[in-house]
């Protein structure tokens, strides 16, 4: 969901400090190593203080292509009664850079004016390029272009659940990344702190993980058989997800 990416990425300020600082980056870096990444559906289960308020699907496909190969990313989710979302993401399997990304947001909070959120957006030769639409509760939707510098190596918020369980991270470790937010248009630090492998029980099973924290969030990623993200949690406690059931994938259902 996008409200959980915005607790998972440092702000965009302490990159910039960063960088005009001329601290070095982490070494090493963070990776991620997406040709780990299953071929799979997986469903999950949202909790609001303990409480059933929604789902998720993730979905990853293998899309073969003359001399290279792409993972299709495909999510829907529906957090109650606020958000109900779908993203596509196509990421270049071998190097592990985004191709495109789409996410559209419909959005039902009474405080809100705004009931639409959407990105279309294309990295190509250096570049992010595309649109955003944001639409008002009076009908209106503004059309926002969008074209700024991508640096080789940066990826996108949303590698934190899509590639969580694949990182080179390991226990003790706090690697970092530059991110690109879709929503917010900003570069900022991707980062992940490994915290002491653990075992944790969910309604799919009993499963030996690597909690990784990362801003306010903490995911639970499988390191050993098939890797995946299990479960994940605000350092507070109030809201989780949880793996119900993995299964084949449904070609072109998202």
């Amino acid at each position: 969901m996008r409200w959980l990416c915005f607790l998972l990425l440092a702000s965009p300020s302490q990159l910039a400090h960063a960088q005009s600082a001329g601290s070095p980056a982490p070494s090493p870096a963070l990776r991620f190593d997406l040709t780990a990444l299953p071929v799979t559906r997986d469903s999950f289960v949202f909790r609001l203080r303990g409480e059933e308020r929604g789902w998720a699907v993730w979905q990853y496909e293998v899309r073969p292509l003359e001399g290279t190969q792409q993972i299709v990313y495909s999510a829907s989710s529906e957090f109650r009664p606020i958000e109900v979302e779908r993203l596509r993401i196509v990421l270049d399997r071998q190097s592990g850079a985004p191709i495109s990304t789409f996410h559209h947001i419909d959005l039902y909070s009474p405080q809100s004016d705004t009931v639409m959120l959407e990105h279309d957006l294309e990295v190509k030769r250096g570049e992010v390029t595309g649109r955003r639409r944001v639409g008002t509760r009076r009908g209106d939707v503004k059309i926002i272009p969008v074209s700024r510098p991508f640096a080789p190596g940066t990826v996108l918020s949303d590698y934190v659940f899509l590639a969580g369980a694949v990182t080179n991270v390991g226990p003790g470790d706090s690697l970092g990344i530059p991110a690109y937010k879709e929503f917010a248009d900003s570069l900022v630090t991707l980062s992940f702190v490994a915290e002491a492998p653990t075992t944790v029980q969910v309604p799919a099973g009993r499963f030996d993980v690597l909690p990784l924290r990362s801003g306010a969030f903490r995911i639970y990623a499988t390191r050993t058989g098939t890797r995946r993200v299990v479960k994940g949690e605000t350092l507070d406690g109030v809201f989780s997800f949880e793996l119900v059931h993995s299964g084949a994938v449904v070609p072109g259902s998202e």
